[in-house]
This record gives C-alpha cells, sequence and structure tokens, in this order.
C-alpha cells in the first residue's frame, strides 16, 4: 500500500480531517488538510458566507491534485463534491486515486460544524454544499457513514484498498 493516494472527501463537517488523518497514520502516509491549499479569495468568500462556484474550486482541485501527484503515500482532505471535480484530481494528478466519501444527514454535519470554533466556513453554506453535492457511486468510492466510530471506517477502508490491490 505505499503507492496509495486516498481522497478522503465530503461536505464540511463530515470529518474528513479527522479520518484523513487517522487513515494517514494507520498507512503511514503523509497527510494534506485540502483546505490550507485553497488561494486566500476562496478562504474569503467562504469566510464572509459566500459560496465558491466552479471557477473559484478550478485551481484549488489543480493544487490538491499537485499533491497527490507529487507524493505518495498520501492522504488529503478534499471536499470534491462534483464528479467534473473528482475527474479532474484523477486527470491532474495523473495517478490512480481511491476516494472515501464521507456521509451524513444535515442534522448530524450542522451540528458538527457549529461545534468547531474559528473555522472560516460557516453552518450557513452547509446547504449549498449539499446542493452542490453529487454523490459517488459505488464504482467510484467508498462510502462511510459518519456515525460510524472513526477506527471503524479506517478499518473499513484499509479492507476496501487491500482488497482493491489483490
Amino acid at each position: 500500500m505505499s503507492e496509495l493516494r486516498v481522497v478522503v472527501m465530503g461536505v464540511s463537517g463530515c470529518g474528513k480531517t479527522t479520518v484523513g488523518i487517522a487513515l494517514a497514520e494507520r498507512l503511514g502516509a503523509r497527510f494534506i488538510e485540502g483546505d490550507r491549499l485553497h488561494p486566500q479569495a476562496n478562504v474569503a468568500k467562504m469566510r464572509a458566507g459566500i459560496p465558491l462556484d466552479d471557477a473559484d474550486r478550478w485551481p484549488w482541485l489543480d493544487a490538491v491534485a499537485s499533491a497527490l501527484a507529487n507524493d505518495r503515500p498520501i492522504v488529503v482532505s478534499c471536499s470534491a463534491l462534483k464528479r467534473d471535480y473528482r475527474d479532474r484530481l484523477r486527470t491532474r494528478s495523473g495517478v490512480p486515486l481511491h476516494f472515501v466519501h464521507l456521509a451524513g444527514d444535515r442534522a448530524s454535519l450542522a451540528q458538527r460544524m457549529a461545534e468547531r470554533p474559528g473555522h472560516y466556513m460557516p453552518v450557513s453554506l452547509l446547504d449549498s454544499q449539499l446542493a452542490t453535492l453529487e454523490p459517488p457511486g459505488a464504482e467510484e468510492a467508498l462510502t462511510l457513514a459518519i456515525d460510524m466510530p472513526v477506527e471503524t471506517m479506517v478499518a473499513t477502508a484499509l479492507a476496501e484498498f487491500k482488497r482493491g490491490l489483490s
């Protein structure tokens, strides 16, 4: 699994960072917080409660793809909300990617977001993220429910990666 490149994806508040860090630790991989790759203009828009559009996201997705292409094993957190975004990550990185989609209900996501002090992403943007989300099918990503314990999510993902690599 030393060649793995994993994208932990989903809307804000789903636990991408928590699961991504735990997964990276188990894989002995580098973890990159995808939010840190956003241009400052994107952060300012989100902080102001303005949803990002595709034009805002393309440079960010290209930065995420570059990180995925240049390091392995690696785990990156990235919302990757649309199929086009995931396709761009695949194309621009030029390497096989494994997507882990963290899915939950709106109430749980909103509660998690409200409990993150100092995060620039306001709860008011959750609905726009949910509206933008094109959930990946089983052929594209492993989908895990956010109400599972983190260790269970990590173990499930590792088992799926192992099965896919055999």
